[in-house]
């Protein structure tokens, strides 16, 4: 069989095509398969689309100790059963996630090259005690897309250009734009992505799976390479809710590295998949957002979406209005240029005195001095601004960041939720994947994620639909802490409309003529 990336006919038929963590863990149950044979099986699928192939780019690097530490869990199964619904899972993470193994941490940037953490992010630590192989590292917009306005998303100098899975000549969005595109090109069960602003919800949407924003702090940040103390999260991506669901509670758990996880100790050890609920729809008040700037083409995915609430049993309050949102740009900009140098000096300085970069100031400079590499399609603009920012005691920040949270949360979404007595706003995430354009950057095609995000509340995006074939998801947001809400309407959401197509890989759109 041919690797032609001119025809999707060429993508070689695999086995565990759109398989759950439930048929996974069925199959492992019953003998059929083992933890091994699976993670050899998405080994040979990265070989097979990723390096070869389509070239999808989306793993930057594979675990070379994947299939040993597979065979050990398929041991332990075998001596006392499985932990969990991860026991034996290959999951991919974001390459900003520490991992203590023989894989490095970069952010996609050639300045980290070759850094190996010296232990592992609390999240890391939580999917291996849950029994999760850790697969590889997916590729991202270099630093989370923070280095640049003009950039393109999914480009990183480590991993190359990111491409959509559903029409390789367009964008998976950013910046976790490798774990999105790997769960919906089947690279994996599911992966982790992180987000400052959109970077989970965004691509999840375009590349046609589902992605979990959770709050701020329900999910530790220690050992991720930071954007913003106020914003950052990490969270699941996978091509079910049940299967993100799953993954999100082995994610959770108080950390005392991460002061923002106390307000999260009644929820440790939540299990969201007890809240998967067919019927999860009915007798839920849901609040229409019509914000986001879309093309009028995308509007009727909206106008589906909405009918199949309503008739699952939803009352659908239309119009909701979030008077504060627009609000949020000024002081959002302010507070991300002081906390980006402030948290990433932080981490840089704990990778010891033997580290090529050590400051902010230093990222700068080396990427000035390997600019053929670091910077032949965008700059480092919003670095060189951050730089310029003082400390965290500066009032101008402390204003800034008190600004933001309050027109963001409580007078914005939770403002919106608690006047009209609903449970969750429902938007659409973004519009559908633009053309990958390295010399000017990306073109936004709409979005709804920065009123989540700056909330600090959670957000969930599920398929909804697609314009000429390129997928869009609508999202549902609620109050903080409130995922399992969010969870049980997604869930029913999915169930009613099915709207995931698996890709074609493509190299262009097939458009009518």
């Amino acid at each position: 069989m041919g690797q032609d990336p001119e025809s999707s006919a060429d993508i070689p038929a695999f086995d565990l095509e759109e398989a759950t963590v439930n048929d996974l863990q069925a199959a492992m149950a019953a003998g059929r398969l083992t933890s091994r044979a699976i993670t050899a099986k998405y080994l040979e699928r990265i070989d097979a689309l990723d390096r070869r192939g389509p070239t999808l780019r989306y793993v930057i690097e594979t675990n070379p100790d994947a299939l040993s530490i597979a065979e050990e869990l398929d041991a332990e199964r075998k001596a006392k059963g499985p932990r969990g619904p991860l026991h034996g899972l290959p999951v991919l993470v974001k390459d900003n996630i520490d991992t203590a193994d023989r894989m490095t941490t970069t952010a996609g940037s050639l300045a980290l090259e070759g850094h190996i953490a010296a232990r592992d992010a609390f999240l890391v630590a939580r999917l291996r005690a849950a029994g999760a192989v850790i697969l590889g590292k997916a590729n991202l917009s270099e630093w989370s897309n923070f280095r640049s306005g003009r950039s393109s998303s999914g480009w990183s100098a480590r991993g190359g250009q990111a491409r959509n899975p559903y029409a390789l000549d367009r964008s998976p969005s950013g910046s976790s734009s490798g774990p999105a595109g790997a769960v919906s090109a089947n690279l994996c069960p599911v992966a982790v992505g992180t987000e400052t602003n959109g970077s989970i919800v965004s691509p999840s949407s375009c590349c046609g799976v589902v992605g979990i924003k959770p709050t701020v702090g329900l999910v530790s940040r220690a050992g991720i390479i930071p954007i913003s103390s106020s914003l950052d999260t990490a969270g699941p991506i996978a091509r079910t809710v049940a299967d993100a669901a799953a993954l999100l509670g082995a994610m959770t758990g108080v950390d005392s590295d991460d002061d923002a996880t106390i307000a999260s100790r009644d929820r440790v050890g939540t299990d969201y998949t007890k809240c998967l609920k067919a019927d999860g729809l009915k007798g839920a008040r849901i609040g229409v957002w019509r914000a986001g700037g879309f093309d009028p083409k995308v509007l009727p995915i909206l106008e589906s979406a909405v009918a199949a609430i309503r008739s699952a049993g939803a009352a659908v309050i239309d119009a909701v209005e979030v008077p504060t949102y627009g609000k949020l740009g000024d002081p959002l900009s302010h507070v991300l240029r002081y906390e980006f140098k402030a948290t990433l000096n932080a981490y840089l300085r704990a990778l010891g005195p033997d580290a090529r970069v050590r400051t902010l100031e230093d990222v700068i400079a080396f990427n000035e001095k390997h600019r053929d590499r670091e910077m032949p399609f965008f700059g480092q603009e919003i670095f060189l601004e951050a730089q310029e920012r003082r400390g965290l005691d500066s009032p101008t920040y402390l204003r800034s960041r008190d600004e933001a949270r309050r027109l963001a949360r409580e007078e914005g979404l939770h403002a919106a939720l608690d006047t009209q007595g609903l449970d969750a706003l429902v938007a659409l995430t973004n519009g559908p994947a633009g053309l990958t354009d390295l010399v000017n950057g990306d073109r936004g095609t709409g979005g709804t994620s920065t009123l989540c995000a700056v909330a600090g509340c959670p957000s969930i995006t599920v398929p909804a639909g697609d314009v000429f074939g390129l997928p869009v998801g609508i999202s549902f947001m609620g109050r903080a802490f409130d995922e399992a809400t969010l969870v049980r309407l997604a869930y029913a959401f999915e169930q009613l409309t099915h709207a995931r197509k698996p890709p074609r890989f493509l190299p262009t759109l097939d458009l009518p003529l």
